[in-house]
This record gives structure tokens, C-alpha cells and sequence, in this order.
């Protein structure tokens, strides 16, 4: 059992219409499950309401771009999902020089505004257990700062994680983004929460990515999530996506910029020491 009241192997079967042969509990929640007669599947119990729906919704927009691969979609409801498992092998700098062209591609296959929810996915999604509001623009750093940092830091203020004169300098930095943000750029279509734990070596020497919080954004915020929480042979992601679609100039000084959103996330879901590192971030654009 995973709890929620339904085992994962009655769970799978009763999502995809297939018999279950064989299940076997992993941390944080999930289960592998193998399906008669095909591969095996992991089953997810939704972290809140919605949350189910923004994943299906994000895993076939991302599916959609040709670009990066994704688990597939193989059944769901309110509160679960039940998707293929991707077999894992070992990070190689052959597998990042290849993820590094199919993130540039996946940015470039758009979205409507930033702030754009996939096809059928809910304004009111998830980004893992914080919600996250899909709330459309069409002027980056205006959206950025109302949409995606102030949020966070009224919540961590309010849960005390942040103390009130101290979100004194994010708010500088949000009235200074449009100065700050470098020469606009379309909406690019975003995994939205690529940390490295989000990041698969597959067996057959791609990356697969899992547990989007897609939406429309600027490509250099998925760029700046890989910096932050690291990434294996991230130098030659990096290099192979300049090559396809480089950044505009000075994109590593804006770097921490983006960082903002996560680390705000962070500092609402765990506690004081991403706040720092947000406030230390934040001084470092407060006056420039």
C-alpha cells in the first residue's frame, strides 16, 4: 500500500485496464507496478487538488514539442496517475550534448503568453507540492514579479520563514526586473521545475524529464534551475543548447534573477536557509 486507500497494483489496473503481475513500493509516495504482458509502470498519488491534471496536461505538452521524452500518459483521474517508467542508466557527457539541443528545441516550440497553462491544464497547478498559478502575460518581468516571485515571498513572509523587513530587497528587485531582465523574448514552453531530480538518464542514452509544472516562460528560468540544484555534465548541456539557440548576451548574469522563483518555493516548502539564499541572490540585483 501507498495509503490514500487504494493499493498501487488496484490502482494501475483499474486506470489502464490491464492486469498487474507484480508491484514494488519506492520512497516518496510512488510505486512500480508491472502491467501482464507489458513494461512496467509507476503509479503517483496527485499532491493536491489539481495537481494530477497539471501533470497529464504538462507531460503531453511537453510530449507534443518532439524534443524531450517524457513518460507516457498511461491512465489517470482526479487523484492518480499512472505513467511508464523510464529504464535508467548512467549520466554520460554524450547523453547531456544530446539533452542540451532537445531543451533548446523544447523552448522553442512556444507558448501562447508566459504564464500559459498547457492545453487542459489547470490555471490553479502545482509546482511538486506548493501551488503554482497559471496566470497569463505578455510582459516578462511585470509577470515574473507578480506571478512568480511575490507570491512566494508574501507566503514565506506570512509563514514567518522570511521576516518582514527583509522582503524589503526582493521587492527591489521586482521593481527593477524590467531593467534587469535583458532584451524580451517569446514565451518558450518550459518544463517549469527542472532540478536535477526531475532529470532521468534513460538506459537508452537519453534524458527523459518527469514532474513537469509546465507553463509558458522564459527559456533561461529552466536554465537557471539546472544551475541552481545542479546537474551532471552540465557544462555540456549548456555548451550543446548555445549552439542550437543561444541566450542573449549576459544571460549568466541573469542567472540568479530566475533563481528567485525557486528559491522562494523552497523557502515556503523548507524553511529558512532558502530564504537566506534568496535574500543573498536578491542583494546582489538590489542596486545595480
Amino acid at each position: 500500500m501507498v495509503g490514500h486507500g487504494e493499493s498501487p497494483g488496484a490502482v494501475a489496473a483499474r486506470l489502464t485496464g490491464r492486469p498487474v503481475s507484480g508491484v514494488r513500493t519506492r520512497s516518496g509516495g510512488l510505486a512500480e507496478v508491472t502491467l501482464a504482458g507489458g513494461p512496467a509502470a509507476m503509479v503517483k498519488h496527485g499532491d493536491g487538488p489539481g495537481a494530477v491534471r497539471a501533470e497529464v496536461a504538462g507531460l503531453r505538452w511537453l510530449a507534443a514539442a518532439r524534443a524531450v521524452p517524457v513518460p507516457e500518459v498511461l491512465g489517470h483521474d482526479e487523484e492518480w496517475l499512472v505513467t511508464g517508467l523510464v529504464p535508467t542508466g548512467r549520466p554520460d557527457a554524450g547523453a547531456a550534448t544530446r539533452f542540451g539541443r532537445a531543451l533548446a528545441a523544447l523552448h522553442a516550440a512556444g507558448a501562447p503568453a508566459f504564464g500559459a497553462a498547457p492545453p487542459d491544464g489547470p490555471r490553479d497547478a502545482r509546482i511538486g507540492p506548493a501551488p503554482m498559478r497559471n496566470e497569463p502575460g505578455d510582459d516578462w518581468p511585470h509577470w515574473y514579479a507578480e506571478h512568480r516571485v511575490l507570491p512566494y515571498l508574501r507566503a514565506a513572509v506570512d509563514r514567518g520563514t522570511l521576516r518582514p523587513g527583509e522582503a524589503v530587497v526582493v521587492e527591489r528587485v521586482c521593481e527593477r526586473l524590467p531593467a534587469l531582465a535583458g532584451p524580451p523574448e517569446p514565451p518558450a514552453r518550459l518544463h517549469g521545475d527542472l532540478w536535477n531530480g526531475n532529470v532521468l538518464w534513460g538506459a537508452d542514452g537519453r534524458v527523459h524529464l518527469i514532474d513537469p509544472a509546465a507553463h509558458g516562460g522564459h527559456r533561461e528560468t529552466d536554465l537557471a534551475m539546472l544551475h541552481l540544484f545542479g546537474c551532471p555534465y552540465l557544462d555540456h548541456v549548456v555548451r550543446s543548447y548555445h549552439e542550437v539557440a543561444p541566450p542573449a548576451d549576459g544571460w549568466a548574469e541573469r542567472i540568479g534573477l530566475h533563481q528567485l522563483f525557486p528559491l522562494l518555493v523552497h523557502a515556503v516548502l523548507f524553511g529558512r536557509s532558502y530564504a537566506e539564499q534568496a535574500l543573498e541572490t536578491s542583494r546582489n540585483y538590489a542596486d545595480m
